[in-house]
């Protein structure tokens, strides 16, 4: 879990989520599809945003210290979050690295354009979403669905703080894959509110 506000970046990388397969195309109709060697996998924007709005809704202790939080308000939909999503989730997977911090290849295209590894938060202003208050970032590796992915994030506690985070109003989920890769499927989750 990453996130950052105007005046303070908190990273906590707590844990790290490995699994299976998939495939997306920078459309937000069609979010992720891909044929692994048994199946296919398909998620679509309703279905993403339906998945974390149903965890929102409900009240939980992410073991963070804080104790329970939530319900939170329903995040929509932010293609320029999509976006940024995007861009960090294909790098990933072309780079086959996993973190936070762009790999620093032509595959990270703002850290690319800016000479060394993109953060988040300059994915973010990169693609388009700028004024922000908060901003903030989940990724995952391995799961086959946004359920899977969800799951993987609700027991770590800095994922969860992410997803159940009240100031968040908005929100692009992106998964892109390579079957050559380490975790073969990468999943980003980049929140934010102006």
């Amino acid at each position: 879990m990453i996130h950052l506000t105007k005046l303070a970046l908190i990273s906590s990388i707590t844990s790290l989520f490995f699994v299976g397969c998939g495939e997306s195309s920078p459309t937000t109709s069609a979010i992720a599809t891909k044929a692994s060697m048994t199946k296919v996998i398909t998620t679509s924007q309703v279905e993403i945003l339906e998945e974390i709005n149903k965890v929102r809704a409900v009240a939980r202790d992410c073991n963070d210290g804080r104790g329970v939080v939530g319900p939170s308000i329903a995040l929509t939909w932010n293609d320029t979050l999509y976006t940024s999503a995007y861009e960090h989730s294909k790098d990933l997977a072309v780079s086959n690295t996993f973190a936070h911090d762009g790999s620093g290849t032509s595959s990270d295209i703002t850290g690319s354009n800016n000479g060394k590894a993109s953060r988040f938060n300059e994915r973010i202003k990169a693609n388009g979403y700028v004024n922000y208050s908060i901003v903030g970032e989940n990724i995952a590796g391995g799961q086959e669905s946004i359920q899977s992915a969800v799951t993987a994030w609700l027991a770590s506690p800095a994922h969860c703080t992410n997803l159940m985070e009240s100031e968040f109003k908005e929100i692009g989920v992106a998964v892109a894959t390579n079957e050559e890769s380490t975790y073969g499927i990468y999943w980003t989750q980049n929140f934010g509110a102006k």
